[in-house]
């Protein structure tokens, strides 16, 4: 398979420090759901307007939120970084409105070292996940960055094809990426597009409205999910082994980028499928230890470290 790297955009980068953040407000926080479920995930859209911000992020980035108060040592809340979920024009067109998608972190206390109780089972709130859940119209939130400068579009976004790849929130990124290929102001990208979207519920799926829309409105752009609770159990990796047959001309097309987004480790089933079908050249490099083992006896940890994604291949993972 001949190589077909894309050029990327260049992106500016930590226009604000978390030293310094600069003040947004919150224009909306909704439910982005598919129906009732045990989790609770958010589209909030802040306006950064008058912020460095403003204008200056791009779908694929993230910035950052602290939020308000101290930690148990009494020091300021660490940065924790969103995924924009907007195109690079914003909610607004103008880019003064920003979206993330954040989901509420709710657990219990598990012990991390050795003089932790084991019996200590209370429940544990993520901090900033929840301040975000919880916030509404008019309220200030401190923010940072832009973050990012290789999970991008390309320049040309006519000279490629994409997979999307998407476990939960992961798919925060996507919703930008697939409004700015079918509705930038261009009109419709003529590139082939197909989103793969992972939950363990039909209920967790996010932006199903959109993404179903899309699909109706474009031939060119497909949708499949992967629900792994349910009555097929199928994760992302199953879902493309079972679409081979369709998804294997996309991958071998040169043109083709793809791009993961979601918890850390999902990305190693997806490169054990294309291995298994001949597909991975072009988007992963295999350490010659790992090239000389059938997939299906390749380790977590060897993959961890000898597999490296090529310049085809967008990784992020969390």
């Amino acid at each position: 398979m001949s190589d077909h790297p894309p050029t990327l955009p260049d992106v500016r980068m930590n226009l604000i420090r978390p030293k310094a953040p600069a003040t947004s407000r919150v224009v909306s926080n909704e439910l982005c759901m598919n129906g009732k479920s045990a989790s609770f995930v958010k589209h909030l859209v802040l306006d950064v307007s008058g912020t460095p911000l403003a204008g200056n992020f791009r779908a694929g980035q993230s910035f950052g939120v602290i939020a308000p108060g101290t930690d148990e040592r009494g020091r300021p809340h660490k940065v924790r970084l969103y995924s924009v979920a907007c195109p690079s024009w914003g909610e607004d067109g103008d880019g003064n409105l920003v979206s993330t998608t954040p989901k509420r972190l709710i657990d219990e206390y598990q012990p991390q070292r050795p003089a932790d109780d084991p019996s200590d089972h209370r429940l544990f709130l993520g901090v900033c996940s929840n301040y975000l859940c919880d916030i509404g119209e008019g309220d200030e939130v401190l923010v940072t960055g832009p973050n990012g400068k290789r999970f991008l579009l390309p320049e040309d976004i006519e000279a490629h094809n994409y997979l999307f790849i998407a476990t939960g929130t992961g798919i925060a990124p996507f919703r930008g990426m697939l409004m700015e290929l079918f509705e930038g102001a261009g009109g419709p990208t003529g590139a082939r597009a197909v989103l793969v979207m992972g939950t363990p519920y039909t209920t967790d799926l996010l932006y199903e409205d959109l993404f179903q829309r899309l699909h109706r409105e474009h031939a060119n752009f497909d949708y499949l999910t992967a629900i792994s609770r349910e009555s097929e159990r199928l994760y992302v990796g199953a879902l493309i082994e079972r679409e081979i047959d369709s998804l294997g001309h996309l991958l071998q097309d040169p043109r083709t980028l793809v791009y993961i987004c979601g918890l850390e480790g999902m990305q190693f089933g997806i490169f054990q499928a294309l291995a298994r079908h001949g597909l991975a050249d072009g988007y992963v490099t295999l350490h010659e230890d790992l090239a000389a083992k059938p997939p299906d006896d390749w380790r977590f940890g060897d993959m961890k470290r000898r597999i490296k994604p090529t310049a085809r291949c967008m990784l992020e993972v969390y």
